[in-house]
């Protein structure tokens, strides 16, 4: 799945790079829209009482983005079961360049405490695991 947007000069330190605690919400966004993008959207996970937990996230910082570049977000699942998944998201500038990469590990939540999705959410999300590697 990929996801589209500028940077703005709000989201950069003063050396005009994109703030290293932006990453998060960006990459928050892009997992949002491909959730969407699966037609399986926050607001549907909501309506069904499950929610998703970070547990895990690792940054790997490769190439600064500057103020004004148009970036894409590519953002994947690379593993799941019913009571965890593990995206892959890397992020390039205008020019292709890889520029940041992300693991991000989740659980699933009913109430607030792990939960194993339903067998139907869990084979439409097995729909759209890819290897990346």
């Amino acid at each position: 799945m990929e996801y589209n947007r500028k940077i703005f000069g709000y989201e950069c330190d003063i050396y005009g790079h994109l703030n290293n605690a932006i990453y998060l919400h960006i990459y928050e966004e892009a997992r949002s829209d491909a959730l969407d993008q699966m037609g399986m959207s926050i607001q549907k996970l909501n309506e069904r009482n499950i929610g998703i937990f970070l547990i895990n996230l690792e940054l790997e910082f490769i190439k600064a983005i500057q103020m004004g570049e148009i970036i894409t977000v590519s953002s994947y699942i690379i593993e799941s079961t019913r009571l965890r998944a593990t995206w892959k998201q890397e992020i390039f500038n205008s020019k292709n360049e890889l520029c940041n990469r992300a693991i991000v590990k989740g659980v699933f939540i009913k109430n607030t405490k792990p939960n194993r999705l339903p067998k139907d959410i869990f084979e439409h999300f097995n729909k759209f695991i890819v290897n990346t590697d």
